[in-house]
């Protein structure tokens, strides 16, 4: 009799497949066993515990107990250093007072500036006093040092824009004001400030003009001619 070709590959692939599971059973007790080692179950016996908790009873049973009289001496002890520490730092800080109690060195006295040669250059209209104290280059900027005090009886209000500077070629020259007041108080002290004006501004010029009037009455006319601006000066 002819085996059918069918039956035959049947039984072989049942073959293989039985193989392949047996193998791969096999495999994966070796692997499980050996992951499995070293790892112990957890004692679960009674006796064991009974046996830890005596020895840390006996552990605890040999605590001993400090004397009061050690305890009385550690403290007097720690009381004495922290007064010895307080002494201390009592000691440092009067010597800290005393040293600033010590006298300081006086500074030494500020000798009042020589004036310029042709200053102060001064004018005064209806009890309003405006002068210029000294002019000075710095940077890039004629910088002139003016002083305006109201001994009138009114006070009297300014617009810096009105200031007119010119030259000594009558071209107006471009200024800036800094510190001088936008009004000036009746009877009051003497107010301090700054005009300053671009170098560019100023090539081949010895001498400049001021002319300022109040606002909006335009009472007086503070004028100031041939004020020097030469650098030998």
């Amino acid at each position: 009799m002819r085996i059918n070709t069918t039956v035959l590959l049947t039984l072989i692939l049942l073959t293989l497949m039985l193989g392949a599971g047996s193998a791969s059973g096999f495999l994966g007790f070796t692997l499980g066993s050996m992951a499995l080692k070293g790892v112990n179950t957890p004692d679960g016996r009674p006796t064991t515990k009974f046996n830890n908790s005596k020895t840390n009873n006996s552990q605890q049973g040999n605590v001993a107990f400090l004397k009061e009289e050690d305890i009385l001496k550690a403290v007097k002890s720690r009381i004495n250093d922290k007064n010895q520490g307080n002494k201390e730092e009592n000691i440092e800080e009067e010597e800290i007072k005393s040293s600033k109690s010590q006298p300081t060195e006086k500074p030494p006295e500020v000798t009042e500036e020589t004036p310029q040669p042709g200053f102060p250059v001064t004018t005064e209209s209806e009890g309003v006093t405006m002068s210029v104290q000294s002019v000075r280059y710095s940077g890039g900027d004629l910088l002139l040092r003016v002083n305006m005090q109201n001994k009138g009886n009114e006070s009297i209000r300014f617009l810096y824009s009105f200031l007119d500077i010119s030259d000594d070629k009558g071209r107006t020259l471009s200024a800036i004001t800094e510190g001088l007041p936008a009004e000036l108080p009746a009877k009051g002290s003497a107010f301090k400030g700054t005009i300053s004006i671009p170098t560019a501004l100023l090539d081949d010029v010895k001498q400049i003009s001021l002319s300022l009037t109040d606002y909006p009455a335009q009472k007086l006319k503070l004028q100031l001619s041939d004020i020097p601006i030469e650098k030998n000066n």
